[in-house]
């Protein structure tokens, strides 16, 4: 029965880190969309609509990451208060998004600037994820891993 109710836990996890990622994920896309494609057209997607199919995709993976990193940032920080857990994992998984943007840019374009954005806003994404489940848990709505 614990093993059920810790993968509840987990799935809960998972869900709202992925709805939180989705959040911000809307919200950076609008930023980037509405303000940062005047300077560099790589942070716009090549449709006029809103909603197309590269954004669609994109949400999807940026969700299906944060579902991700929500399991394993609960089993990472545990019951444990050691800041650097914390922030460990929203770096770990920041950084491997954001460092593969920043080799894609550096391989296919003269200016790193807005790959440089890209991999900033990925840690923001984590950041924002941890945020919301440190909030989850201090109000209860999610329990850490024992």
């Amino acid at each position: 029965m614990e093993l059920i109710t810790e993968r509840l836990e987990s799935l809960k996890a998972g869900t709202i880190s992925s709805l939180s990622l989705g959040v911000i994920f809307i919200i950076t896309t609008l930023v980037n969309s509405l303000l940062l494609s005047k300077y560099w057209s790589i942070l716009t997607y090549p449709s006029t609509t809103i909603v197309n199919l590269p954004i669609v995709l994109s949400g999807v993976i940026a969700g299906f990451s944060g579902f991700l990193f929500g399991v394993t940032y609960r089993y990472i920080i545990r019951n444990d208060t050691n800041p650097h857990l914390r922030t460990g994992a929203v770096w770990a998984f920041g950084l491997i998004r954001g460092l593969t943007q920043i080799e894609l840019g550096w391989n296919n374009s003269e200016v790193i600037l807005p790959y440089l954005i890209m991999a900033g806003e990925s840690i923001l994404w984590f950041a924002f994820a941890g945020f919301i489940l440190n909030l989850a848990i201090l109000h209860g709505w999610l329990k850490s891993f024992s």
